[in-house]
């Protein structure tokens, strides 16, 4: 090996070790660079704050409720002859609520007035209700949430029936509301997406002699008198002030919405009275954020009442029908008493300000079919939809005239 190529290699060594000194001391810099960015960066930023530490800002959304209601829920004779079966010596009514059941369960919070009692054996129809507990359940299977018990049938069946009607409610998993036991609330407070629901209902008194209180004309003794919500016509002013008592005591104790519901009106009238609308705006001004209503058993109008001075909308249903009963075109010569509707009121919530941003009514009308199948009689609940003609119900009645009768009824009466 010549001098020459000594040089070189010594050359080429004194390099490999330059550059493998210039691998060791840039990683090792670039290994300290990077802990004490770990460590220092979170404690700098452009204006010297630990910014980098702070959770972003989060942005509340408003929260959307689905809010339902329905009818008179009545059982006459024939309906307890239909849901009877002979095998087990027991009574189903699951099957009227088949078709309409998908419409209940998509609600947030799902209401009904609950017009019978469940006094226990022998059941009754008209005039004194007393329907088999199973009722409840069939109800509740459904997807009903709140059960009202303020009508003019609560007290068919006695002081006894009216409590035993709510403890046979609140063991199918119902809130109730309209009747109490002692000591208890005059309104249901309920949950649905974190927002605090208060539901309060009043049936109307009838006439009675010698300044008696009476449902129905049966004449409450004083312990009915005060575990009951009611009021007169007479006394409305005295009578609306448990109301306003009522959504008082509510918001203190946290209701973000309030739900009147009443039970009013004349019998089989389509248009609500005036002691109806002035009920309702009454209402609305007192901070009820939605009425419900029914007792006409007849579908009558709705409207979204505006308070001329804070612009707050309240929805209104006058009266909601009958959701199910024996009343029709062959028992009473009247085809409205056939039709009802799901009432519903979507709103969007803002839990912060305690607003309603918006608040629209929506309906779903119904009809009750009745026919003979294998020689029992059936009761369904049939939705006015847009696939009516495929509807089970009406496949095997051949009552589809029928219901399109009832469907364009509705549209008629809820376009005046």
């Amino acid at each position: 090996m010549t001098a020459m190529q000594g040089d070189k290699r010594r050359n080429n060594r004194r390099r490999q070790m330059r550059t493998r000194r210039r691998i060791f001391f840039g990683g090792l810099i670039g290994i300290v660079m990077f802990i004490a960015g770990v460590f220092l960066f979170p404690l700098f930023s452009h204006n010297g704050l630990d910014i980098a530490l702070e959770p972003e800002p989060m942005i509340e959304e408003p929260i959307d409720l689905k809010i339902s209601c329905v009818g008179d829920v009545m059982v006459h004779k024939p309906q307890l002859e239909a849901q009877y079966n002979i095998e087990t010596d027991s009574y189903d009514f699951t099957n009227n609520f088949e078709y309409v059941k998908k419409y209940i369960e998509s609600a947030d919070v799902a209401l009904c007035n609950v017009e019978t009692t469940f006094r226990g054996e022998p059941y009754s129809g008209y005039p004194l209700f007393s329907a088999p507990e199973t009722l409840a359940n069939a109800l509740k299977d459904a997807g009903f949430d709140v059960a009202i018990t303020a009508n003019n049938h609560m007290m068919d069946t006695g002081f006894s029936g009216m409590q035993r009607t709510i403890d046979v409610l609140r063991e199918a998993g119902f809130a109730t509301v309209g009747s109490r036991k002692a000591g208890e609330s005059r309104y249901a407070l309920v949950n649905a997406k974190d927002v605090k629901i208060a539901v309060m209902a009043y049936t109307y008194e009838t006439p009675s002699q010698n300044g008696q209180t009476s449902i129905n004309g049966n004449v409450l003794n004083s312990e009915a008198e005060e575990l009951i919500n009611h009021f007169n016509y007479n006394t409305l002013d005295e009578d609306l002030q448990h109301l306003a008592d009522d959504i008082k005591k509510a918001r203190e104790e946290g209701a973000d919405i309030v739900i009147s519901y009443f039970h009013w009106g004349e019998e089989y009238q389509r248009s609500p009275n005036d002691w109806q609308q002035n009920i309702a705006r009454r209402a609305a001004d007192m901070g009820v954020d939605i009425v419900f209503a029914s007792h006409p058993h007849v579908l009558q109008g709705m409207e979204i009442i505006e308070n001329p001075n804070t612009g707050k909308k309240v929805p209104v249903f006058y009266s909601m029908g009958n959701f199910i009963s024996n009343q029709r075109l062959e028992t009473l010569n009247n085809r409205y008493t056939e039709q009802g509707m799901i009432a519903t009121v979507n709103l969007s919530y803002m839990k912060s300000t305690g607003q309603i941003l918006t608040i629209a009514q929506e309906v779903m009308p119904t009809w009750v079919d009745k026919y003979i199948s294998k020689g029992k009689l059936v009761y369904t609940i049939v939705p006015l939809n847009e696939d009516l003609v495929n509807n089970p119900s009406l496949k095997n009645s051949g009552h589809i005239n029928r219901a399109q009768q009832a469907l364009d009824d509705v549209n008629a009466l809820l376009s005046n």
